[in-house]
């Protein structure tokens, strides 16, 4: 039986009754994403509520509103987020992205997304809402995420690399432009699998880089170790 939680250096993810359990690409994305300066941070599809946890950890003052569509999802982030040292700073509430409303503009927004648009869906309807764009087409995305960054805030995103000249050009048609991407390579030699990707309202040079998880089987790489040893137990 697989493990239902899983163990970081500071607080605990239960993931059993969530449809995308704990993995790689929200661990990337939450300890890449820049929140230096946030003080309102939105995560758009939190599922455990693992990405929310990190920045919150990351970033020692920052209030933090976490969403998902998915009622199972959001009773589990909740009872995360509750068993954790920032409860007081995380609310998680039930929502659809393209419904909500909010009263003031977010410095920072993540989202760790539904990508697999052109895959075969399976007999598991959470998990294919979890991991097909049906339900959060990329332009609404952006379209809702445009509306509410503050001018100088950005968003971040982690996406398989092969969509990121898409999803830069949806961007674009809202007014949004790169500002940071980081290229995932598992090992040496492969083509990117992932891409991070920054986005912000000013257009400006985007700054490129390479990130590379594993030298070999199980011997992580200086970059990957630095960007996650506050989170992984054993980094």
């Amino acid at each position: 039986m697989p493990n239902p939680y899983f163990q970081f250096k500071r607080f605990t993810v239960y993931h059993d009754r969530c449809a995308m359990k704990v993995g790689t690409d929200g661990v990337l994305l939450g300890a890449w994403t820049d929140v230096s300066s946030s003080q309102q941070i939105l995560d758009i599809g939190t599922g455990t509520g693992l990405i929310a946890l990190m920045l919150a950890q990351r970033n020692v003052t920052a209030h933090i509103t976490a969403i998902d569509i998915d009622e199972a999802a959001v009773e589990q982030a909740k009872e995360n987020i509750a068993a954790s040292p920032w409860k007081n700073r995380i609310e998680v509430r039930q929502q659809d992205v393209c419904n909500f409303s909010s009263n003031r503009l977010f410095d920072t927004i993540v989202s760790n997304p539904p990508y697999f648009n052109q895959s075969l869906k399976g007999p598991d309807s959470q998990r294919n809402t979890a991991r097909h764009t049906d339900s959060l087409d990329s332009s609404d995305l952006f379209k809702k995420v445009a509306e509410i960054l503050h001018p100088e805030g950005r968003f971040s995103i982690i996406i398989p690399s092969d969509q990121t000249d898409e999803i830069i050009r949806i961007a674009a048609t809202y007014g949004l432009h790169p500002s940071r991407q980081t290229d995932v390579i598992t090992r040496p030699g492969l083509p990117p699998k992932r891409a991070l990707l920054a986005f912000q309202k000013a257009e400006e040079i985007c700054f490129k880089d390479e990130l590379v998880i594993e030298l070999e089987r199980h011997v992580y790489s200086e970059d990957y170790i630095a960007l996650t040893r506050d989170f992984y137990l054993k980094m």
